[in-house]
């Protein structure tokens, strides 16, 4: 058990059976009435973020999340097989927990998981990748009339926006949380 007074972001509590990560936190001590600490809450599974509010002092359970490292390996049907860096054993993990992530992820990448009690919660890809751009337009030298950005689709199939200057068979540095481009590599 874990005290709201002893709050700090990115802690993982449980509360109402439902896994949460503390993703802001407030004190407050009105001027009439006892303290209380005004939360923003992410659902661990569904990412949905919550507001709740908790008395000063009050207890809540304290969710212990274990982290791996993992290696992409394939994909099968409906259904994404990883190997675990440790135990070489290998690991299924259903296309529903993957979600968006699929559009970034390549053969031998490392990625970190995250368990509670003994099942997957998350998959965390890294910050950035690397990728090489499969198709494209080219870019016309001068033409910045409209957006100086063109869609370039990537080997791993996302697509993504990219200056009119990075061309087919170029590899480009992407951010894999909003799906911009970063630098040409």
């Amino acid at each position: 058990m874990i005290s709201t007074n002893d709050f700090k972001n990115g802690i993982s509590i449980v509360s109402g059976g439902v896994l949460y990560q503390v993703v802001s936190f407030q004190h407050i001590k009105p001027g009439k009435g006892g303290a209380f600490v005004r939360t923003k809450l992410k659902n661990m599974r569904t990412k949905a973020v919550v507001d709740k509010t908790f008395r000063a002092g009050e207890k809540v359970e304290d969710a212990f999340i274990d982290t791996k490292k993992i290696q992409y390996m394939y994909h099968s049907g409906s259904s994404y097989h990883f190997m675990d860096t440790n135990t070489y054993e290998e690991l299924s993990v259903p296309q529903e927990l993957i979600g968006d992530n699929k559009k970034f992820l390549k053969e031998g990448m490392e990625l970190t998981v995250l368990y509670h009690k003994g099942s997957i919660i998350d998959i965390n890809l890294p910050l950035f990748v690397n990728a090489k751009v499969t198709h494209t337009e080219p870019g016309a030298k001068g033409d910045t009339a409209k957006a100086a950005f063109k869609p370039a689709t990537l080997e791993t199939g996302a697509v993504v926006q990219v200056p009119i200057f990075v061309n087919t068979g170029n590899t480009i540095k992407v951010d894999t949380r909003t799906g911009a481009y970063v630098e040409r590599v």
